[in-house]
């Protein structure tokens, strides 16, 4: 009987003392290892991911500096074009060119330099010089799609990698496992795989962004282009 009154009264204390210690607040584990050596335990794949991120990172800066300074188009450009050569001031519309150095007016001032021949010569005149700012724009593009294709897959060799040591690991240790033998190896595996990753969404983003922008700047290359030819073509009419 006094068994049981024991037995009775300790369990009601058990369940208390469980409830508080589930209702007691856990306390956060503290990250000793800091972001150098989370990275250095990526292995040496780690090191070519950071190149690969500071390549990509350069061609998007500078190719969006230099898409961005192109793009700067007066839109009374084409009307003073028209009204130099109206007037018959050749060199004032070369010099109006010059002044704004970019490709459309790299290209106008191409076609001003050809007047008086063919319109078919003055056509491909610029549009072969239309090719060339073209190809000065996509200029470093190809590495970055190379990146962003790249390193994805780089990322996933060092996840092989990792999972081979850890398994390395463990058939060393026999039937002496200890989680510590695997650590090394998922490190490995987990942090090439995410830095892949970022590699490769950095550089795909911008990869797409900048061949945007360029289409709309060759969309504005193709419009003043047809647009000059329109005015050397109706010029003379009008006089």
């Amino acid at each position: 009987m006094l068994f049981n009154l024991l037995q009775t009264d300790t369990l009601p204390r058990a369940a208390a003392e469980a409830v508080e210690q589930a209702a007691a607040p856990v306390q956060p584990v503290e990250m000793n290892e800091s972001l150098f050596s989370m990275f250095k335990m990526g292995g040496p794949l780690m090191w070519v991911l950071l190149a690969l991120s500071v390549i990509a990172i350069y061609i998007i800066g500078r190719k969006w500096w230099v898409i961005n300074h192109a793009s700067k188009i007066d839109d009374n450009f084409m009307n003073d074009i028209r009204d130099y050569l109206g007037d018959g001031k050749m060199k004032s519309a070369i010099t109006l060119c010059r002044k704004y150095d970019n490709p459309v007016a790299r290209m106008v001032e191409t076609g001003i330099h050809r007047l008086g021949r063919p319109l078919g010569d003055i056509q491909s005149a610029i549009e072969n010089i239309g090719n060339v700012e073209v190809a000065r724009l996509e200029k470093g593009l190809p590495i970055l799609a190379t990146i962003a294709g790249g390193a994805p897959m780089i990322g996933f060799l060092g996840t092989v990698l990792g999972m081979v040591q850890a398994f390395f690991n463990m058939s060393k240790a026999g039937n002496n496992i200890d989680i510590t033998l695997l650590s090394g190896g998922i490190y490995t595996a987990m942090l090439t795989t995410v830095g892949g990753l970022i590699v490769g969404i950095i550089a795909y983003f911008g990869y797409n962004y900048l061949t945007s922008n360029i289409s709309d700047l060759v969309y504005k290359m193709e419009s003043s282009t047809m647009e000059f030819l329109d005015i050397v073509l109706h010029e003379p009419e009008e006089e």
